[in-house]
């Protein structure tokens, strides 16, 4: 591989991992046959779709499309980069990474050891960020805090599990007492605890504060929320983006939601950390909430993996309606069947913290199971805007709804959405609402994506071809003369040639060494699909189906020859040695015929 990582070292670390020890560790897998199946960790399923085959390194799912190998998965189950990915692998193999040193890539090289290091680095300052929190919270001088606290009805026991804090009311005591030296000051800073004035002044971001820590799916703390106790013009303030915390992708609460039960019957998504820990309090330990940030699609599918029922919990007021909406659509296009989505809206002037209060765990839970499905939610929401007496309304019910039902992938999901609007039309047959879904995409407002996550490819001989060397490595003994590739202008030809240099180089290689060695070209999508493509073919058909649809590719590399000699031929003549080549190639390819 070009770049900081040595090919032969990446090579001989996957040949070293075994990928079912990785992905085994992550997701449930139950051998069947030859290959192993679980639960895909990529999106929600009931029947286990997510196949891996130790004999090639690769996993894929029927579901969703998602394939590769370990690396693949480790850089989307963790989200990590490549170079993470590779020092994620050699770690747990006890293995350090050489990266190189030459010069033309010396600035490069420093950049992807900074990244490999600073999450580390970050992930411990923040650790020790946490631990001074809490220490400054259990002193008897932080009456403040203690006090707020009680009012708030937290015991101990609660403000232990969720990691609760205080930051001090000083400009720069945390600061102080957390790092020592300037390299752990401009880290402090990368991590946005401090802030910077117009002038160059510098103090600590976060200044008499209740510290709510935010943990990611490992538990490490990556970022913070500050809810004020001394009347400060902002009620929260939360962490900025840093190398380690993007907050579109977290959810408050669901690491410790998941310590209590891995697989959450449900979850309730709340606006607020105080909603989170209150309900938490009570009893209610499935609580999370977004991070003062509108409802993503990233968070949908945290959701999604985490549990079957998801019930999305707002104020009664129009702006806890619209927040809803908001979320709505969001959520249709990421919909999957099997979940089942509310909303439930609080009375007038109530929070889940001051409601849970009121009624109590069960009374809030009576409550909430009451909510409306996402179809009534949907409806309700769009029937305020019509008039179903008259055409004109059922007309406009028709326009509003109808760019939002074909966002819908989900087959049970959408039947229903289009049942229910077909009975405020008057329209018994779902057909006829998918003809109108259909005219509105004519008019080229279509936003649906085609749901199938691996498309029917035309197997043309080159396909054929770098499919087979995919899954067939050994294949590449077969080829004797790559150069008289080099001379045409074939669809894919670079792609076969690279990958039978790479067989011939490395006799031994694999097709997750393969995959790997191509993550970062721009046709890897196109060699994921081949890698997993089912062929249909016998194991002992496989040689001579490859040299079969090798001399048709010879075939082709001739025939285009003689089409190039003749084209010429025509416009400014041969020489004596083309002519002697023309001559052999109508001479050859006659034959053939």
């Amino acid at each position: 591989m070009k770049g900081l990582i040595p090919r032969d070292f990446i090579l001989d670390l996957l040949a070293r991992t075994n990928i079912l020890d990785v992905i085994g560790k992550r997701v449930k897998m139950k051998k069947k046959g030859n290959n192993y199946f679980g639960c895909c960790p990529f999106h929600d399923e009931k029947t286990a779709s997510f196949s891996l085959s130790e004999k090639k390194q690769i996993y894929y799912c029927f579901g969703c499309g998602a394939s590769g190998s370990v690396v693949n998965f480790l850089m989307q189950y963790e989200r990590l980069s490549f170079p993470e990915a590779i020092e994620e692998i050699a770690s747990m193999q006890g293995i350090r990474v050489p990266y190189t040193d030459s010069e033309n890539n010396q600035a490069d090289q420093s950049k992807q050891i900074e990244s490999r290091n600073v999450r580390r680095d970050l992930y411990s300052l923040m650790a020790k960020i946490t631990d001074f929190y809490q220490q400054q919270l259990a002193l008897s001088t932080s009456e403040d805090a203690h006090r707020y606290l009680e009012q708030r009805g937290l015991n101990s026991e609660i403000i232990s599990r969720y990691k609760i804090g205080y930051a001090p009311n000083e400009w720069r005591l945390t600061s102080q007492n957390v790092v020592k030296s300037k390299e752990e000051l401009a880290l402090y800073d990368r991590a946005g605890m401090l802030v910077t004035s117009d002038n160059g002044n510098q103090y600590d971001r976060f200044r008499g504060r209740i510290m709510f820590p935010i943990r990611d799916r490992q538990g490490n703390v990556i970022a913070f929320g500050g809810r004020t106790i001394i009347n400060d013009s902002a009620k929260y303030i939360n962490s900025p983006e840093t190398p380690i915390f993007h907050k579109g992708f977290q959810l408050y609460g669901l690491y410790e939601a998941q310590e209590v039960n891995r697989n959450p019957d449900k979850l309730i998504v709340v606006e607020g950390y105080m909603d989170v820990v209150s309900l938490a309090q009570y009893g209610i330990d499935y609580a999370v909430a977004a991070l003062g940030t509108s409802t993503s699609e990233e968070h949908i599918k945290l959701l999604f993996r985490a549990t079957d029922s998801v019930i999305f919990s707002y104020d009664g007021d129009n702006a806890g309606r619209n927040a809803a909406w908001r979320a709505l659509n969001v959520l249709l296009p990421c919909l999957i069947d099997g979940k089942e989505i509310t909303f439930a809206f609080l009375p007038q002037d109530e929070d889940p913290d001051s409601f849970v209060r009121k009624v109590g765990k069960d009374g809030f839970e009576d409550y909430i199971n009451k909510a409306s499905n996402l179809s009534e939610f949907l409806f309700d929401e769009l029937l305020k805007q019509v008039d179903l007496k008259t055409p004109e309304g059922k007309a406009k019910l028709s326009s509003l709804a109808l760019p939002l039902l074909e966002q819908v992938k989900a087959k049970v999901f959408r039947l229903n959405l289009l049942q229910e609007l077909g009975r405020y039309l008057g329209l018994l047959d779902v057909s006829q609402i998918e003809k109108l879904i259909a005219a509105n995409q004519n008019k080229g407002e279509n936003t649906t994506i085609d749901s199938s996550p691996l498309p029917k490819m035309k197997l043309t001989t080159m396909r054929i071809l770098i499919g087979l060397l995919l899954q067939y490595p050994n294949l590449a003994k077969i080829v004797s003369d790559i150069n008289v590739m080099r001379q045409v202008n074939l669809a894919g030809i670079e792609i076969f040639i690279e990958l039978l240099e790479l067989c011939q180089q490395y006799p031994n290689i694999t097709t997750a060494q393969l995959l790997t060695e191509c993550i970062n070209r721009p046709y890897y999508k196109q060699l994921n699909r081949l890698a997993t493509w089912e062929y249909h073919y016998q194991d002992d058909e496989i040689e001579s189906i490859f040299s079969h649809t090798l001399k048709e590719l010879y075939d082709n590399i001739l025939a285009q020859r003689q089409d190039e000699l003749i084209a010429k031929e025509r416009v400014s003549g041969l020489s004596t040695a083309e002519k002697k080549e023309l001559a052999t190639l109508i001479l050859v390819l006659s034959k053939k015929d």
